[in-house]
């Protein structure tokens, strides 16, 4: 698990350090879920948490909420090795309802799969060893966060 709390983020058209490697991984506004189905023989997904629960303060002021929301922390395994860790800022509405139910589902399908969901420009952080990107999805009136941490073990398969 990667603590989220005060990382700094840039727009991806404003960072130009980032090794090729991984590039393919960030600048991809393709579902994250697919292309790991892709990669990898055998694709699951372990929820950490999904509980309501506060969120930081640079993830309210982007989503510009101060209700009530769901976070959702995630792993995505590929052949049994964590190559992603998922933190998403799901605000309670009546446009998030079926977000909500979907359990063990990975959440990109469900915003993939639904053409009138909007994404947002990407912004990019690294920290350590991991890169990550986060974007908003736009459902009805509601922003969702979704963030995504690229573990080595991604790179090195």
């Amino acid at each position: 698990m990667i603590n989220t709390k005060n990382l700094i983020w840039t727009n991806l058209n404003q960072v130009s350090n980032i090794p090729n490697h991984v590039l393919i991984w960030l600048n991809d506004h393709q579902s994250l879920t697919a292309k790991l189905k892709q990669k990898f023989n055998h694709f699951s997904i372990n929820v950490l948490s999904q509980i309501e629960s506060f969120v930081y303060a640079n993830e309210a002021e982007l989503l510009d909420w101060n209700g009530q929301s769901i976070v959702r922390e995630v792993e995505l395994l590929g052949d049994n090795q964590v190559v992603v860790f998922a933190r998403s800022i799901i605000p309670i509405t009546n446009d998030t309802k079926n977000l909500l139910k979907i359990g063990s589902k990975p959440l990109g399908e469900a915003l993939f799969n639904d053409k009138s969901i909007k994404r947002s420009q990407l912004q990019i952080t690294h920290t350590h060893d991991t890169w990550g990107r986060r974007s908003i999805f736009t459902i009805g009136s509601t922003q969702v966060l979704v963030s995504e941490f690229f573990i080595k073990n991604l790179y090195a398969v």
